[in-house]
């Protein structure tokens, strides 16, 4: 039995799954492209061990009329799950990685999810940041970066909070109060950010919640590194559930779990930061105080 992460496996099955629809081909048509039954097909735009070879990636990147960029990721993915078969179940991508280059698996499956739990120590989560917020980061860690880059960078960022409108998909973010405190971009740029969070928080799919400075169980100190977990829905055949997956991110790298144990000591620790973490409401008055105090 293959072992070793799922992400490549479940990030090349999306990926072809969208060619796919996008030329509206039947998996039938699809199956019959690379030789194959409609059920090991339907095993491979799930995301399930399956066989994939290069050849038959060509051959259905010709069939769904894939650009020359689109093949090369269908093409690094696949040599990727390859590369991945004796991990042990987690996926650790360092920031000098290169295969694939062009691919990041966390926004694939912040893209895929149903349902996101953030918990954030000194930063706002991507989806809830302003443009400006967000070009203080940018520019703090990449000094040198070109202005035409940075705007391209800020783009997309505002491009992913579209999915905040899904209200099928839900955005629970957890945060330190020390969240509300850092400045990024000075008072106004913080200012402005807060309210953006306040307006945000209103949203019916949309929940923030802080953990006060005085809270009194000190798992916000415990758990000192932020994390991310996803959430899937069923499958869109077979409709069994996509496991979840827990980000973490790193100053050098990006580390990915995926094993039902780790997963769970996380939801585990999520749960516990949800007990201590002030009500929404009280939460909305902690980020108004905050307000009021960057504005005298």
């Amino acid at each position: 039995m293959a072992t070793g992460s799922t992400l490549p496996r479940r990030a090349l099955g999306r990926r072809i799954r969208q060619l796919r629809e996008r030329n509206n081909v039947s998996q039938a048509a699809a199956a019959r492209i690379v030789e194959t039954s409609p059920q090991s097909y339907g095993r491979l735009e799930e995301g399930r061990v399956t066989k994939v070879t290069d050849l038959g990636i060509n051959a259905l990147a010709n069939a769904f009329k894939a650009d020359d960029e689109e093949r090369r990721l269908l093409l690094d993915l696949a040599q990727e799950i390859r590369q991945t078969q004796k991990s042990d179940g987690s996926l650790w991508r360092a920031t000098s990685d290169v295969i694939p280059k062009a691919f990041n698996h966390y926004l694939a499956l912040e893209e895929a999810a149903s349902r996101i739990i953030s918990w954030q120590t000194m930063l706002v989560p991507g989806l809830l940041q302003t443009r400006e917020y967000r070009r203080a980061l940018v520019w703090a860690e990449y000094p040198g970066m070109p202005p035409e880059e940075v705007e391209r960078i800020l783009d997309f960022v505002m491009k992913r909070q579209e999915m905040l409108v899904n209200s099928d998909f839900r955005f629970e973010a957890i945060l330190a109060e020390a969240v509300l405190r850092y400045q990024a971009g000075g008072p106004g740029v913080s200012t402005d950010q807060l309210r953006r969070m306040l307006e945000l928080s209103e949203m019916p799919n949309v929940s923030v919640r802080i953990v006060p400075f005085d809270a009194q169980t000190p798992v916000a100190l415990i758990t000192r590194s932020p994390f991310v977990i996803c959430e899937f829905p069923p499958l869109p055949t077979s409709k069994l559930i996509e496991p979840p997956v827990v980000y973490i991110e790193g100053f050098v790298g990006e580390l990915y779990l995926e094993r039902n144990v780790e997963v769970a000591q996380y939801m585990d620790t999520a749960r516990r930061l949800a007990q201590v973490a002030l009500p929404e409401a009280a939460s909305r008055d902690r980020v108004l105080t905050t307000i009021k105090e960057l504005m005298k």
